[in-house]
């Protein structure tokens, strides 16, 4: 997996302005701010008790965000935001499993009328993300505008498959590793999940004077600000 990423790693983007939604350490997702809007809706997937990304989204963008979580029963609120929540989860099929209801992307994208719209996703599934977006067609993922999410493994040959599908319509623009799980059972990586930030090629274009790999954003924090941090160098 590291082999893939060092081809063809985390690049800066042209005349783009970097920016943290949501709360610092865990919870706070990095965007590329100028290049959201025009924007008709977010999906939030994996939300807990809390949605910090989808609140502040729904705030500062005025649009609606679809959250998706069928293991925690909370519904999130937000003061002054629009937040749909639907007790499913994301997979690769519809149907129920162990008394929970899973739908595809393409078809919670589709039931809420959301085809071909201008979308941004935040997704942290604690594994699931590889068989749900395998499962997605590729002309569905080429019509995201941004695709932000904490991704989780680092010895299944899904996650090379996924990071190649990704990598032929978004560049990797944030790459950062969730100081919670490092461990050097994860080598050559230093952790076994990390946040990473997709931007549609459509949109954004890779400065050729930048450094490559880009600098990391500084506005990525520690998810456990005690915890010692660990970084690829």
């Amino acid at each position: 997996m590291q082999n893939i990423l060092k081809k063809r790693p985390w690049v800066r983007i042209t005349f783009v302005i970097i920016a943290l939604a949501g709360s610092a350490n865990d919870g706070g997702y990095l965007m590329c701010e100028n290049l959201i809007e025009p924007l008709d809706a977010a999906y939030s997937y994996g939300v807990g008790t809390n949605d910090d990304w989808g609140c502040e989204v729904s705030r500062r963008y005025h649009v609606p965000v679809h959250q998706y979580d069928c293991f925690d029963p909370a519904r999130p609120i937000c003061n002054g935001g629009t937040f749909v929540f639907h007790d499913e989860c994301v997979g690769d099929r519809t149907g129920h499993g162990n008394s929970r209801f899973f739908d595809t992307l393409e078809n919670q994208i589709r039931k809420n009328g959301d085809t071909g719209r201008r979308l941004i996703i935040k997704m942290d599934i604690e594994g699931a993300e590889w068989d749900t977006l395998l499962a997605a067609p590729e002309e569905l993922l080429a019509s995201i505008l941004q695709i932000t999410m904490e991704m989780h493994g680092y010895n299944d040959s899904k996650i090379l498959e996924v990071i190649r599908k990704l990598k032929r319509d978004f560049y990797l623009v944030n790459l950062h590793f969730n100081n919670w799980s490092c461990t050097s059972k994860a080598a050559p990586l230093p952790a076994w999940a990390y946040q990473t930030h997709w931007v549609n090629k459509r949109i954004g274009l890779p400065d050729p004077a930048a450094p490559v790999p880009a600098p990391m954003s500084p506005l990525n924090a520690p998810d456990s600000p005690t915890w010692p941090d660990c970084q690829l160098r």
